[in-house]
């Protein structure tokens, strides 16, 4: 038994010792051929980097001056437009302003509340509402979290929303992201994605769908939300708008519910309400490949890079396999990061569709094949992995604009996946069912999507966001929500600093 043991660690030492050698080995490779040598930095394992309790002071204070300042500088127009929705309870029996009340929702996910039970039991805590009343002196006390659950329900919760949109409207105004334009076009990604399921049914507008359980079948109901996020190629994210299926939406005569293409022509007719002139680029998944999508942006006068599967508009590939051939100058080879790629694109191919095609609509196709080497973790050799991409594109494609649209864009779709990823398991509760009634479940998302907005705007400033890359996103959050808990904040700095002027600068 023991000859076997040593056998075992002999192996799994040689196996440690031969893959250290095939990355290093890789990575020589890599350099030597002028490859960004991949791999993101790993939050580092040792202990507190502080010296002493006043060091951890400073360090608290200013993470948490850092972090909620952006909310703080933009809460008078916040403000304003939480102020427009109508608060239907009597005036002469309030203690909280509803203004106060969606504050304190904002926060809630700010500072990453798992529940309502969670709320009421930390942030009513003396030390954490004295710590909030620095940076919000309007929030004399906080209510109960029932209280917020209750206003929420009677409430036109789209006006929360509306302030969002406004907030993101006012950072394009100020021209907060132009240097990260695709073709001076905002990139924003559209992808659904489900919230919430149960096997019993808490509200009409809920879709419903039969799933196979051992030998039976049996009901399930469910939210699903289709999002809209800005998705820049430097990785910032930031929620936009969202929009709800709606099991009544759907051709109810028919028996038909709401689907993603229905929820998307009414998401693409707010957007343009919300931002009648402004240049856009659409990201869209393997879903949207159709005729009446694409009409409808070309009507809008939106750009688009949307996923065409191997499935898809049959026609659309049968011009392009034969096209290619003769186009022998439409490729291009180039490295992005440490993969190689090669680039084959078609333009101008007539695309029919419609009651007997009479329906028609010109498009660009553009197929990425890529290669990149890896250590096989089981055999220790260096192994090359290759993968395939493409998409419809809205307007001619060239070696000049083929980075920008294909990496810089398109790829960068996988941000808004990213969002969901964040939303659902990093502190957001995205699935949690804060509420079972129908506009106080909506009002929670739009108050959780706007609380994530603040964070991301946060994060990336120029005073967070190293700091957040080297210790990571939750643990940040973490920290200051610790910060905000306990005794750390001195009055009169947070007072001084606040005093001052400030501009959001992102990197």
């Amino acid at each position: 038994m023991n000859d076997r043991a040593t056998s075992r660690r002999r192996k799994i030492e040689q196996c440690k010792r031969r893959n250290s050698e095939a990355r290093q080995e890789l990575r020589a490779q890599q350099e030597a051929e002028g490859l960004q040598v991949g791999g993101h930095p790993s939050i580092p394992n040792r202990t507190s980097e502080f010296q002493s309790v006043q060091e951890e002071q400073k360090a608290r204070q200013q993470a948490a001056i850092d972090q909620i300042e952006p909310m703080r500088r933009h809460l008078p127009v916040l403000l304003r437009q939480l102020s427009k929705i109508t608060d239907y309870r009597n005036p002469k029996k309030l203690k909280h302003k509803l203004t106060m009340l969606l504050v304190y929702g904002i926060l809630c996910f700010v500072f990453q509340m798992a529940s309502r039970r969670e709320a009421n039991r930390k942030m009513t805590r003396p030390m954490f509402l004295e710590n909030l009343r620095l940076f919000f002196p309007e929030l004399e006390s906080l209510p109960h979290h029932d209280t917020l659950n209750r206003i929420l329900s009677v409430i036109d919760v789209n006006q929360i929303e509306e302030a969002h949109i406004d907030l993101v409207r006012r950072l394009i105004r100020k021209k907060k992201f132009v240097r990260y334009l695709i073709q001076s076009c905002y990139p924003i990604a559209v992808d659904g994605t489900q919230k919430l399921v149960r096997g019993e049914l808490h509200s009409e507008q809920w879709l419903e769908r039969q799933v196979h359980k051992g030998e039976g079948i049996e009901t399930q109901y469910y939210v699903y939300v289709l999002e809209a996020n800005l998705a820049f190629h430097n990785g910032m994210v930031i929620p936009l708008m969202s929009e709800f299926l709606d099991y009544t939406q759907g051709d109810t005569s028919a028996d038909k519910q709401d689907c993603e293409l229905r929820a998307f022509k009414r998401l693409a007719g707010r957007l343009k309400k919300a931002f009648p002139r402004l240049p856009v680029m659409l990201l869209l998944d393997g879903l949207y490949p159709n005729g009446p999508v694409m009409a409808l942006c070309r009507e809008y006068n939106w750009q688009f890079m949307i996923v065409l599967q191997d499935s898809s508009l049959p026609s659309v590939w049968e011009e392009f396999n034969g096209l290619q051939k003769l186009e022998r100058d439409n490729h291009h080879e180039m490295t992005w990061g440490n993969r190689r790629q090669r680039f084959r694109w078609v333009n101008e191919i007539r695309y029919e569709y419609g009651k007997n095609s009479r329906r028609w609509l010109t498009l660009h196709v553009v197929v990425c094949e890529e290669s990149w080497e890896e250590v096989d973790a089981k055999s220790g050799e260096i192994v090359t992995k290759t993968s395939c991409h493409a998409w419809l594109s809205s307007k001619p494609l060239s070696k000049m604009n083929l980075h920008e649209r294909c990496n810089l864009g398109a790829r960068h779709r996988w941000g808004i996946e990213s969002g969901f990823l964040v939303e659902k398991k990093h502190g957001y509760q995205y699935e949690h069912c804060f509420s079972e009634n129908w506009n106080a479940m909506k009002g929670y998302h739009f108050l959780m999507r706007l609380g994530h907005a603040f964070n991301v705007l946060g994060r990336y400033t120029d005073a967070l966001y190293v700091i957040v890359q080297k210790v990571g996103v939750r643990p940040f959050i973490e920290f200051v929500r610790e910060t905000m808990a306990g005794p750390w904040l001195q009055t009169e700095e947070v007072r001084q600093r606040f005093a001052g002027t400030w501009q959001l600068r992102l990197q």
